[in-house]
């Protein structure tokens, strides 16, 4: 392509929260002209994530991914965050990956190039680029490391004065302090306390449930938060503790809880490692699919059909909001919030619970056009074995909740 003024890629904002929408721009093209935009990732665990759509310049040489239909690529049709959320490692990557944000401090950087024609466009010098900045964290926001009476995590606090409402926030069963969730949530007005509970000291002493009461505690009696309006957010084993601690702590009283693909199988009673050691004499059990991804749905539906393994959610008297995908692979979670449903709907508590149900979405819901994906590596809590859980399903569906 030869042409006196050259093309103009422009991305507004650059600079901007995840969660919130861009417009890529391309300018100066010759009308009817195809080009591939392409975008481009390097993230902190040094792996190479891209997406790309191959478009057609208008009667005045622009295109617009806001506006205008991507022909092909990693995503089709109109869509506007399609550079972002439809991201996949590029070819020959290791598998099994996850994107995910570790240093909430600094932001997601991303090229977005425009290349000529549509095939090959790899192996052709960019017409044009931008980068784009994709923040966690907006400015102003504090984050303040805890390890304060055992208890180990981070604090996510907005700026201004406060008093804030707050959150608990948990994540799964893979091993790890994840900040992204709560950094975000602050940068929207809430604080919120990523917890650390799933640390080896803290399995080799059997974790008890006094840690996350001590946790709320913790952040309640914070001079920034308002102290009746703390809430917990748990994902997949988070979940679990959302609801056995609303159900069984004397203690604390959330104002509500939000349980995302919600598990309550939890043996009355017993420790989260006593309580994997119980489930881990299932895995003999779990279904492998051709491409040896591994799914826990089946023997979870044992489990959870006999009462006593599960949290009594019937004593839960503060308002839940159950997140699911329709696809969830990973465990039955679909089931678990009907199960759910229908124990509070017999305790006539129904009017407690709100639910969202997402089909074709799969097990790990993250925050607006993050990256996703089928499968993913997991290690396996109380062991050091590792799988690929079927994680996702639907890549379209699921970016869209």
């Amino acid at each position: 392509m030869t042409q006196a003024v050259p093309p103009i890629l422009s991305i507004t904002p650059s600079r901007a929260l995840v969660d919130e929408k861009f417009q890529v721009l391309v300018e100066n093209l010759p009308p009817g002209c195809p080009v591939t935009l392409h975008s481009l990732h390097h993230s902190e665990d040094k792996d190479d994530w891209e997406a790309y759509g191959h478009y057609v310049s208008d009667h005045r040489g622009v295109v617009s991914v806001t506006e205008d239909l991507s022909f092909g690529g990693t995503y089709t049709g109109k869509e506007p965050m399609g550079l972002l959320w439809s991201m996949r490692p590029v070819p020959g990557s290791r598998e099994g990956l996850r994107l995910r944000k570790i240093n909430v401090c600094t932001p997601m950087l991303v090229n977005i190039s425009v290349h000529s024609g549509h095939e090959d466009f790899r192996d052709r010098t960019p017409l044009a680029s931008a980068l784009a900045e994709r923040w966690y964290m907006a400015p102003g926001v504090k984050r303040i490391d805890i390890n304060k009476q055992g208890v180990q995590g981070t604090l996510f606090i907005p700026p201004g004065p406060g008093p804030f409402p707050t959150l608990l926030d948990m994540w799964g069963g893979g091993v790890g302090l994840l900040e992204y969730r709560s950094a975000l949530l602050a940068s929207r007005g809430y604080v919120s306390f990523s917890l650390d509970y799933l640390r080896s000291e803290h399995l080799s002493a059997d974790v008890e449930f006094k840690y996350f009461e001590t946790a709320f505690n913790i952040i309640r009696n914070h001079p920034q938060v308002i102290p009746d309006r703390v809430g917990i957010l748990g994902i997949s084993l988070g979940s679990t503790v959302a609801f056995n601690l609303t159900a069984y702590s004397t203690i604390i009283k959330p104002r509500c809880i939000v349980c995302i693909s919600s598990n309550h199988y939890h043996p009355p009673g017993t420790t989260l490692k006593a309580g994997f050691k119980i489930l881990s004499k299932h895995f003999h059990k779990a279904h492998f699919d051709e491409n040896n991804y591994m799914s826990w749905r089946s023997f979870g539906l044992d489990l959870i059909a006999d009462p006593s393994n599960n949290v009594e959610v019937g004593r839960i008297n503060c308002p839940m909001l159950l997140v699911n995908g329709c696809d969830d692979q990973n465990w039955p979670t679909v089931e678990t919030a009907e199960e759910v449903a229908r124990l509070l709907r017999e305790g006539g508590k129904e009017h407690l619970l709100s639910r969202l149900a997402y089909p074709g979405a799969g097990h790990l819901i993250e925050p607006p056009f993050s990256p996703h994906f089928r499968a993913t590596k997991f290690i396996i809590l109380n062991s050091k074995k590792k799988g690929q859980f079927l994680s996702l399903s639907h890549i379209l569906t699921h970016t869209s909740t």
